[in-house]
């Protein structure tokens, strides 16, 4: 029996094992009656004058969880036009579809034509794509000033943040705007993951007060980066307490405007992360001697999931044995990945990638399983993938009936160097 403190762990220890045999190590597993709850959380959010709920698919892509979302009544934020156009193949309407990105891509006008909106993050986007469309109707993305994250690197506004146009540059989007008769309808704005909702309901204040000056908005977004609970001892954020402000503000604005402005957000983590776990399994024990450690080495790590390297972001682990007269009593452990790469360490420090916290876990052994929780968001959609060109692992969706479907193929070894080309004469 294993020993869990996962709050959201829904795989029982028949199951995991079950998948690891069946599906081979490491394996992804979402649960798709979550995944459809959280949705439906998200949707209930405060709102005055209609909302929209746009999932930002960076944070778990696969073709599955997007046609879930979809039919649950949600839109998509697209962080790139490949992701646009990966949300088309997997059945998003365009026309529910928002380009907000980083980059503006090459095959942008392609998108739009075919309905996809597009969001400008920057004055170099916006006059770009004026040149394109002009008299078109779009979005702008602000940097209102102000931002917050769980850590630092997850921080995406305030002066050290380079996304959306900054707020100080109004006059300049206004210039654009007017030179190409661009429409701009959408506001928008976007703190960072995991941001304090006191923060983020603090930039919505700030996001409207540039609203009032951009008088042909009609729809503010408010972004996402909600807070949620992978550990027992955090909090989540709770969107009805979070909006309730938004909502009131909304409602002052309109009366002092005569503007009702549509709200619109855009959660990733907060629909995907807990609905995933991340199975591996023990391939190795080792130790450093009596004042050092002892390790447990997994066959998975920054090639399924680099967020503990990245932020020193923290998951739920349990061990799952797969031995009989198991040794219950507990240990202290650092789990780390199969890379052979000193940062692969899955029990950081909180917020601290170069730091060492080590987890008390069941007496493991070679062989034994090991799950990662809250792996949803984040992870198959964020790793160094092929790093020592280990393959991408398969990812398994839990249905409402409570069976396994398989939504992604481990990935062959052989496509990892396929597409390498020998010129002639090498020796």
């Amino acid at each position: 029996m294993a020993i869990s403190t996962d709050p959201y762990r829904f795989l029982t220890d028949p199951d995991a094992l079950d998948l690891l045999r069946e599906h081979g190590s490491p394996l992804y597993v979402y649960d798709e009656t979550m995944l459809r709850q959280q949705a439906q959380r998200a949707l209930a959010f405060p709102n005055p004058f209609g909302l929209t709920v746009r999932y930002a698919m960076k944070a778990c892509p696969n073709g599955a969880i997007l046609r879930i979302l979809a039919g649950e009544g949600l839109h998509v934020d697209a962080s790139s036009g490949w992701e646009a156009r990966r949300a088309m193949a997997a059945g998003v309407a365009p026309n529910r579809i928002m380009l907000t990105a980083q980059q503006l891509a090459d095959d942008v006008a392609q998108l739009f034509e075919k309905g996809v909106r597009f969001n400008a993050c920057s004055l170099h986007q916006l006059a770009s794509f004026g040149r394109l469309f002009p008299g078109a109707s779009v979005g702008v993305r602000v940097n209102p000033g102000l931002g917050s994250g769980h850590s630092n690197r997850t921080n995406v506004g305030g002066p050290s943040a380079s996304f959306g146009i900054w707020h100080e540059h109004l006059p300049q989007i206004l210039q654009i705007a007017d030179e190409h008769d661009l429409d701009i309808q959408l506001l928008h704005s976007h703190i960072g993951s995991g941001s304090d909702p006191d923060v983020w309901q603090r930039c919505a204040h700030m996001t409207l007060q540039i609203a009032e000056r951009l008088e042909s908005v009609t729809t503010i977004s408010l972004g996402g980066g909600f807070k949620v609970a992978r550990m027992a001892e955090e909090t989540p954020t709770n969107l009805s307490l979070a909006g309730g402000p938004i909502q009131q503000e909304l409602r002052a604005f309109a009366e002092r405007h005569g503007r009702e402005l549509h709200l619109e957000i855009e959660p990733g983590t907060y629909l995907a992360a807990n609905v995933g776990a991340l199975l591996t399994t023990i391939v190795d024990v080792v130790d450093t001697g009596d004042e050092g450690y002892q390790f447990l080495k997994i066959d998975s790590g920054m090639t399924e999931i680099l967020r503990p390297s990245m932020y020193g972001s923290q998951h739920p682990i349990t061990l799952i044995s797969q031995h009989d007269g198991a040794d219950i009593r507990m240990q202290e452990y650092l789990v780390v990945g199969h890379c052979c790469e000193s940062g692969d360490v899955l029990t950081p420090a909180p917020d601290n990638p170069e730091g060492l916290l080590t987890r008390s876990l069941q007496s493991a052994r070679i062989g034994d399983g090991l799950l990662i929780g809250s792996s949803g968001a984040y992870c198959a959609a964020m790793s160094a993938k092929n790093y020592n060109s280990f393959p991408e692992a398969a990812e398994i969706l839990r249905r409402t009936t409570g069976e396994f479907a398989l939504i992604r193929q481990r990935q062959a070894p052989e496509s990892v160097y396929a597409n390498e080309i020998m010129p002639d004469n090498l020796s």
